[in-house]
């Protein structure tokens, strides 16, 4: 009886073993559904904004993923929240093109996603456009039509646009020395 005993305690024991060492692992689906799934996992995150599951906490996440140098991640995070009508992720999606994260640099694909968060409304949108507009950059140059955004943005509360109106639309006013380069005529 003793060794029956003893065989049974090793079984439950190997049993119990198994069952953690499943647990621990990759998140498995079945007939039951998802057992042991990941929760606030960068690539959860990501998962679930390819799935079209956008909302604030997936689509702040972008941000996070951004500024820690996982741009892939975030493009993908940004990009599904900004289709999904998101206009923040628009704007990022705006900085991502102009700075190249992610993807190649691309001034024109920059503009795009800020004309659409500024058609939406958003502040941020309208004075990026706004800006592009003013110095041609990823779209025809149109002075006149980038300072009416600017103003609107300005209308809206936004603090950056309301500095630049104060400057007399000096562009100079907003954009660091450094980046001159980016903005000048090509030739």
């Amino acid at each position: 009886m003793a060794r029956y005993l003893e065989l049974a305690m090793a079984a439950c024991l190997a049993a119990t073993a198994a069952m953690t060492q499943a647990a621990a692992e990759e998140t498995t689906a079945d007939a039951y559904g998802t057992t042991n799934p990941e929760e606030l996992t960068w690539q959860s995150l990501r998962d679930r904004a390819e799935r079209g599951e956008t909302d604030m906490m997936v689509c702040a996440s972008g941000y996070l993923m951004t500024k820690s140098g996982d741009h892939a991640t975030a493009r993908a995070i940004f990009e599904a929240c900004a289709e999904a009508g998101y206009t923040a992720a628009m704007t990022w999606m705006g900085y991502m093109e102009q700075n190249g994260f992610g993807g190649p640099f691309d001034p024109d694909a920059a503009a795009r996603w800020d004309r659409r968060a500024a058609e939406a409304g958003d502040p941020v949108g309208k004075f990026n456009y706004g800006i592009g507009l003013m110095r041609g950059f990823g779209t025809a140059q149109d002075e006149a039509a980038g300072r009416a955004l600017v103003d609107e943005a300005a209308r809206d509360g936004l603090e950056i646009a309301k500095r630049l109106q104060g400057a007399g639309y000096d562009l100079d006013e907003i954009t660091p020395d450094a980046d001159n380069w980016r903005y000048a005529p090509m030739f």
